[in-house]
Protein backbone atom coordinates (compact mmCIF):
# COMPACT_ATOMS: atom_id res chain seq x y z
CA UNK A 1 0.00 0.00 0.00
CA UNK A 2 1.36 3.41 -0.97
CA UNK A 3 1.75 6.08 1.70
CA UNK A 4 0.64 9.59 0.76
CA UNK A 5 3.47 12.04 1.44
CA UNK A 6 3.39 15.83 1.64
CA UNK A 7 6.05 18.49 1.90
CA UNK A 8 5.69 18.27 5.69
CA UNK A 9 6.36 14.52 5.82
CA UNK A 10 8.80 14.11 2.92
CA UNK A 11 11.91 14.38 5.09
CA UNK A 12 10.90 11.57 7.44
CA UNK A 13 8.98 9.31 5.08
CA UNK A 14 11.36 9.52 2.13
CA UNK A 15 14.81 10.92 2.85
CA UNK A 16 15.32 9.47 6.33
CA UNK A 17 13.55 6.20 5.62
CA UNK A 18 15.66 5.62 2.50
CA UNK A 19 18.66 5.10 4.78
CA UNK A 20 17.19 1.74 5.83
CA UNK A 21 15.05 0.64 2.87
CA UNK A 22 14.76 1.66 -0.80
CA UNK A 23 11.96 4.21 -1.20
CA UNK A 24 10.01 4.54 -4.45
CA UNK A 25 8.26 7.88 -5.00
CA UNK A 26 5.22 7.92 -7.29
CA UNK A 27 4.67 11.51 -8.43
CA UNK A 28 1.14 12.04 -9.73
CA UNK A 29 -1.56 14.62 -10.39
CA UNK A 30 -5.35 14.25 -10.24
CA UNK A 31 -5.45 16.24 -13.49
CA UNK A 32 -3.70 13.45 -15.40
CA UNK A 33 -5.86 10.47 -16.49
CA UNK A 34 -2.70 8.39 -16.96
CA UNK A 35 -1.80 8.55 -13.27
CA UNK A 36 -4.43 6.31 -11.56
CA UNK A 37 -3.82 3.16 -13.65
CA UNK A 38 -0.05 3.68 -13.52
CA UNK A 39 -0.10 4.12 -9.73
CA UNK A 40 -2.20 0.97 -9.31
CA UNK A 41 0.27 -1.02 -11.40
CA UNK A 42 3.26 0.34 -9.47
CA UNK A 43 1.59 -0.56 -6.19
CA UNK A 44 1.05 -4.13 -7.41
CA UNK A 45 4.69 -4.51 -8.47
CA UNK A 46 6.00 -3.10 -5.18
CA UNK A 47 3.63 -5.32 -3.16
CA UNK A 48 5.29 -8.35 -4.77
CA UNK A 49 8.58 -7.42 -3.06
CA UNK A 50 6.97 -8.31 0.30
CA UNK A 51 8.16 -5.26 2.19
CA UNK A 52 11.62 -4.91 0.67
CA UNK A 53 10.66 -1.61 -0.99
CA UNK A 54 8.73 1.30 0.56
CA UNK A 55 6.26 3.05 -1.75
CA UNK A 56 5.04 6.61 -1.31
CA UNK A 57 2.82 8.83 -3.47
CA UNK A 58 3.09 12.58 -3.90
CA UNK A 59 0.29 14.73 -5.29
CA UNK A 60 2.42 17.30 -7.10
CA UNK A 61 -0.45 19.80 -7.27
CA UNK A 62 -0.51 19.90 -3.48
CA UNK A 63 3.28 19.61 -3.04
CA UNK A 64 4.87 21.79 -5.73
CA UNK A 65 8.18 22.08 -3.88
CA UNK A 66 8.67 18.32 -4.09
CA UNK A 67 7.94 18.44 -7.81
CA UNK A 68 10.50 21.20 -8.15
CA UNK A 69 13.09 19.21 -6.21
CA UNK A 70 12.74 16.37 -8.71
CA UNK A 71 12.78 18.87 -11.61
CA UNK A 72 9.51 17.33 -12.69
CA UNK A 73 8.36 18.00 -16.24
CA UNK A 74 5.53 15.49 -16.60
CA UNK A 75 3.46 12.96 -14.67
CA UNK A 76 3.29 10.20 -13.80
CA UNK A 77 6.91 9.93 -12.73
CA UNK A 78 8.70 7.35 -10.64
CA UNK A 79 11.88 7.83 -8.62
CA UNK A 80 13.85 5.55 -6.32
CA UNK A 81 15.93 6.80 -3.40
CA UNK A 82 18.63 5.11 -1.35
CA UNK A 83 20.52 6.71 1.54
CA UNK A 84 18.76 10.01 0.99
CA UNK A 85 19.77 10.30 -2.66
CA UNK A 86 18.01 9.64 -5.96
CA UNK A 87 19.14 6.26 -7.26
CA UNK A 88 17.12 6.11 -10.49
CA UNK A 89 13.94 7.44 -12.03
CA UNK A 90 11.87 8.20 -15.10
CA UNK A 91 8.97 10.36 -16.25
CA UNK A 92 5.94 9.22 -18.18
CA UNK A 93 3.82 6.07 -17.86
CA UNK A 94 5.83 2.94 -18.65
CA UNK A 95 4.65 -0.66 -19.14
CA UNK A 96 4.66 -3.11 -16.24
CA UNK A 97 7.78 -4.97 -17.39
CA UNK A 98 9.76 -1.71 -17.30
CA UNK A 99 8.53 -0.96 -13.78
CA UNK A 100 9.38 -4.51 -12.66
CA UNK A 101 12.97 -4.14 -13.86
CA UNK A 102 13.14 -0.72 -12.21
CA UNK A 103 12.07 -2.25 -8.88
CA UNK A 104 14.20 -5.41 -9.19
CA UNK A 105 17.39 -3.34 -9.27
CA UNK A 106 16.51 -2.01 -5.82
CA UNK A 107 16.19 -5.43 -4.19
CA UNK A 108 19.06 -6.84 -2.15
CA UNK A 109 21.08 -9.63 -3.73
CA UNK A 110 21.02 -13.12 -2.14
CA UNK A 111 24.55 -12.42 -0.89
CA UNK A 112 23.56 -9.19 0.83
CA UNK A 113 20.50 -10.89 2.32
CA UNK A 114 22.73 -13.62 3.76
CA UNK A 115 25.09 -10.98 5.15
CA UNK A 116 22.15 -9.14 6.72
CA UNK A 117 21.03 -12.36 8.38
CA UNK A 118 24.49 -12.96 9.84
CA UNK A 119 24.72 -9.40 11.15
CA UNK A 120 21.24 -9.55 12.65
CA UNK A 121 22.11 -12.83 14.41
CA UNK A 122 24.94 -10.97 16.11
CA UNK A 123 26.61 -13.93 17.82
CA UNK A 124 30.35 -14.49 17.51
CA UNK A 125 30.08 -17.47 15.17
CA UNK A 126 27.79 -15.59 12.77
CA UNK A 127 30.00 -12.52 12.86
CA UNK A 128 33.10 -14.58 12.10
CA UNK A 129 31.35 -15.96 9.02
CA UNK A 130 30.35 -12.43 8.01
CA UNK A 131 33.94 -11.24 8.37
CA UNK A 132 35.23 -14.17 6.33
CA UNK A 133 32.95 -12.96 3.52
CA UNK A 134 33.57 -9.22 3.97
CA UNK A 135 36.64 -8.59 6.16
CA UNK A 136 36.11 -4.84 5.92
CA UNK A 137 32.42 -4.79 6.80
CA UNK A 138 32.29 -2.02 9.40
CA UNK A 139 29.09 -3.22 11.07
CA UNK A 140 30.50 -6.73 11.53
CA UNK A 141 33.84 -5.41 12.76
CA UNK A 142 32.23 -3.17 15.38
CA UNK A 143 29.86 -5.91 16.58
CA UNK A 144 32.70 -8.43 16.89
CA UNK A 145 34.91 -5.88 18.66
CA UNK A 146 32.15 -5.27 21.22
CA UNK A 147 32.03 -8.99 21.95
CA UNK A 148 35.81 -9.09 22.29
CA UNK A 149 35.82 -6.20 24.77
CA UNK A 150 33.10 -7.91 26.85
CA UNK A 151 35.08 -11.16 26.86
CA UNK A 152 38.40 -9.60 27.89
CA UNK A 153 40.01 -9.61 24.44
CA UNK A 154 40.53 -5.86 24.18
CA UNK A 155 43.83 -6.09 22.30
CA UNK A 156 42.22 -8.26 19.63
CA UNK A 157 39.34 -5.80 19.45
CA UNK A 158 41.69 -2.90 18.73
CA UNK A 159 43.50 -4.90 16.04
CA UNK A 160 40.17 -5.73 14.42
CA UNK A 161 38.91 -2.13 14.55
CA UNK A 162 42.06 -0.99 12.74
CA UNK A 163 40.67 -2.66 9.60
CA UNK A 164 37.92 -0.12 9.06
CA UNK A 165 37.68 3.67 8.69
CA UNK A 166 36.96 5.57 11.88
CA UNK A 167 33.38 6.56 12.64
CA UNK A 168 31.40 7.23 15.80
CA UNK A 169 30.78 3.54 16.57
CA UNK A 170 34.40 2.59 15.88
CA UNK A 171 35.67 5.38 18.16
CA UNK A 172 33.37 4.38 20.99
CA UNK A 173 34.27 0.68 20.91
CA UNK A 174 37.97 1.48 20.54
CA UNK A 175 37.73 3.75 23.57
CA UNK A 176 36.08 0.97 25.56
CA UNK A 177 38.82 -1.44 24.48
CA UNK A 178 41.62 0.89 25.54
CA UNK A 179 39.96 1.53 28.88
CA UNK A 180 39.54 -2.22 29.37
CA UNK A 181 43.32 -2.52 29.09
CA UNK A 182 43.79 0.26 31.66
CA UNK A 183 40.59 0.29 33.74
CA UNK A 184 39.22 3.45 35.33
CA UNK A 185 37.08 3.11 38.45
CA UNK A 186 36.07 6.74 38.90
CA UNK A 187 35.67 8.75 35.68
CA UNK A 188 35.41 12.12 37.43
CA UNK A 189 38.54 11.66 39.50
CA UNK A 190 40.52 10.35 36.54
CA UNK A 191 39.42 13.18 34.24
CA UNK A 192 40.42 15.82 36.77
CA UNK A 193 43.85 14.20 37.19
CA UNK A 194 44.41 13.80 33.43
CA UNK A 195 43.40 17.38 32.61
CA UNK A 196 46.64 18.74 34.04
CA UNK A 197 48.75 16.82 31.51
CA UNK A 198 46.61 16.50 28.37
CA UNK A 199 48.32 19.39 26.58
CA UNK A 200 51.75 17.77 26.64
CA UNK A 201 51.05 14.06 27.17
CA UNK A 202 49.48 12.27 24.19
CA UNK A 203 48.72 9.15 26.24
CA UNK A 204 46.87 11.21 28.84
CA UNK A 205 45.00 13.08 26.13
CA UNK A 206 43.91 9.83 24.45
CA UNK A 207 42.75 8.37 27.76
CA UNK A 208 40.80 11.55 28.53
CA UNK A 209 39.06 11.33 25.15
CA UNK A 210 38.43 7.59 25.61
CA UNK A 211 36.66 8.24 28.90
CA UNK A 212 34.47 10.89 27.26
CA UNK A 213 33.63 8.51 24.39
CA UNK A 214 32.68 5.82 26.88
CA UNK A 215 30.53 8.23 28.91
CA UNK A 216 28.77 9.26 25.70
CA UNK A 217 26.92 12.45 24.72
CA UNK A 218 23.89 11.65 26.88
CA UNK A 219 25.94 11.87 30.07
CA UNK A 220 25.48 15.43 31.39
CA UNK A 221 29.13 15.52 32.48
CA UNK A 222 30.48 14.96 28.97
CA UNK A 223 29.88 18.48 27.64
CA UNK A 224 31.49 20.02 30.72
CA UNK A 225 34.61 17.90 30.45
CA UNK A 226 34.89 18.47 26.69
CA UNK A 227 34.91 22.23 27.30
CA UNK A 228 37.61 21.78 29.92
CA UNK A 229 39.68 19.73 27.46
CA UNK A 230 39.36 22.41 24.78
CA UNK A 231 40.40 25.09 27.25
CA UNK A 232 43.40 23.05 28.37
CA UNK A 233 44.59 22.40 24.82
CA UNK A 234 44.15 25.89 23.44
Amino acid sequence: MAIDVTEATFQAEVLERSATIPVVVDLWSPRSPACPPFSAMVEKVVAATQGQVYLVRVNVDESPQIAQAFQLQSVPALYALKDGKVFDGFMGAQPEEVVQKFIEVLLPSPESQMMRGLLDAGDEESLRVALSIEPGNSEAVVAMARIMVRTERATEALQLLARVPENEDVRKVAASARLALDPVDDFDTQLVELLATVKFDEVARQKYVDILETMGPDDPRTAKYRKQLTAALF
